[in-house]
């Protein structure tokens, strides 16, 4: 009896796990919001963890090692000031999704050599400009007073002479239509998005436009600052009607940059 227990909790195990669209490795399946949320907040205990790890607020530029580069991002703290406005810094979650896509090509789990993506909510544009440099054509994206400071740091790091890949740098608001560039001749790849969860009021709209960019060969990494598990449980409730979402457990981040404060996620589309 008890060895028919065992094979029932390892194969019910082996079916929460599964390899989601080009990530080529098996990650745990989100199936309730609410129990992810419970999960996640007593596992990783965020309020209790340090913040800002790996970035600093008040500095004017992020320096960084990555793809055999040293990069250079800069930021603008005064703009922290303006209500709503969080993208003129670095935050966690961006290193760690950046650094992430590193470790994963290099451990040959992902290949962007090529591929087409698409960032949602560039900020400051570290996670675009690695892709990049891993070989990806890439289109950073922003709302409109935010592309100076985005321009400027693509602009900086990434080039012909240091870059696989290619990025340019385009306006895009959640929830309008998407402009041909981005969906045509065919979906992205891949769509990147670092602390893009922060609001109810922004939820709808970016599902709409993750929506738009998806096809049935597009895979999508989200990481995230654990902050509001109320947001977060929204945000998963209405992503799962549409999408199979996994959890990116940190054994698969890069070693030197994991965080208790940030999420990792990979969505499809489902069939």
């Amino acid at each position: 009896m008890e060895g028919m227990e065992s094979r029932d909790d390892e194969e019910a195990e082996a079916a929460a796990m599964r390899t989601m669209g080009s990530y080529g490795v098996a990650v745990r399946v989100v199936e309730e919001a609410a129990e992810e949320i419970l999960l996640l907040w007593a596992i990783q205990q965020p309020a209790s963890r340090r913040q800002n790890e790996f970035v600093r607020h008040s500095s004017l530029s992020l320096r960084l090692d990555a793809c055999g580069h040293h990069l250079s991002i800069l930021q603008s703290p005064s703009s922290m000031s303006t209500p709503g406005v969080t993208g003129a810094v670095m935050w966690d979650s961006g290193v760690v999704l950046g650094k992430f896509l590193e470790h994963a090509v290099d451990s040959g789990r992902l290949v962007l050599q090529g591929k087409r993506v698409v960032e949602l909510g560039s900020g400051c544009g570290l996670v675009g400009c690695i892709a990049a440099l891993l070989g990806a054509d890439v289109i950073l994206t922003d709302l409109p007073d935010r592309l100076r400071l985005l321009k400027k740091n693509v602009e900086d790091n990434v080039d012909e002479g240091n870059a696989r890949g290619s990025a340019r740098v385009s306006e895009l608001t959640w929830g309008d239509e998407l402009d041909a560039e981005f969906i045509e001749p065919s979906p992205p790849e891949f769509v990147l998005g670092s602390d893009v969860i922060y609001s109810e009021g922004a939820v709808k709209d970016l599902l709409f436009t993750l929506r738009q960019l998806s096809g049935c060969h597009t895979t999508i990494f989200l990481a995230g600052e654990l902050r509001n598990d109320a947001v977060l449980e929204f945000f998963l409730e209405i992503a799962m009607e549409e999408f199979l979402v996994g959890h990116v457990d940190q054994t698969q981040w890069h070693p030197d940059y994991c965080s208790n404060r940030v999420a990792l996620f990979v969505l499809v589309k489902k069939s």
